[in-house]
């Protein structure tokens, strides 16, 4: 039986507000698109800093393009109180995926891309002394909820961490990241973010163009 990870945060969240508390959270953030349902979802029951660590974006131009439209959205909707955003540093990615530059997406380059990123948010929730950190990444229905948690759950197992399990794509929570996209007029991008998910787009595009004449 698969793990109900929404129905485990919403019992979490319904808990926190019956004690009338208010904890901190670390929430890694891989775009404002993603990070917008998400936002509004935990604004109600945590304070929340959105942690920007994305070392697998192609490039530095678009890197800091995601970043800005995340501050963007932090400071327009006032659903954060800040974005901590990790100086771009690919080669950390390229390091951590070589010898799979071949896998497809989704595979075992992916599994590795997240735990590079849950990794280093868990040491950085520890040490700043948050009591939960979690992902913007299950919001993606392209990504699998699963592999994310058991990914979260044992970078908090290393360090000492709080993870909060998640599976934000439930409760329509992807329809409504592109709604809030539209309406706060952010930046959408059509990849990942990696050069090897912007080349399987890509590879994508010309295959479903019509041939010509």
């Amino acid at each position: 039986m698969r793990e109900n990870y929404d129905r485990r945060m919403q019992a979490l969240m319904d808990e926190i507000e019956r004690e009338g508390r208010r904890p901190r959270l670390l929430l890694h953030c891989c775009c404002a698109p993603c990070s917008t349902a998400v936002l509004q979802r935990l604004s109600r029951c945590f304070d929340i800093t959105c942690y920007y660590y994305n070392p697998n974006i192609d490039t530095a131009e678009e890197h800091a393009l995601r970043a800005k439209e995340l501050r963007g959205f932090i400071a327009g909707s006032g659903l954060a109180s800040e974005a901590v955003v990790v100086p771009y540093d690919p080669e950390s990615y390229y390091r951590a995926v070589r010898g799979l530059e071949k896998e497809r997406e989704g595979g075992a380059r992916c599994e590795v891309c997240f735990r590079l990123r849950l990794d280093n948010a868990a040491h950085y929730a520890r040490e700043q002394g948050y009591d939960y950190f979690t992902t913007t990444l299950t919001i993606s229905p392209l990504k699998d909820a699963a592999l994310l948690n058991r990914l979260g759950e044992e970078a908090a197992a290393e360090t000492g961490a709080v993870f909060l399990n998640s599976d934000f794509k439930k409760r329509g929570g992807y329809l409504l990241s592109t709604q809030l996209s539209r309406s706060y007029g952010i930046y959408r991008q059509d990849y990942c973010g990696c050069v090897f998910s912007k080349l399987e787009r890509e590879r994508a595009k010309k295959t479903a163009q019509p041939p010509e004449g």
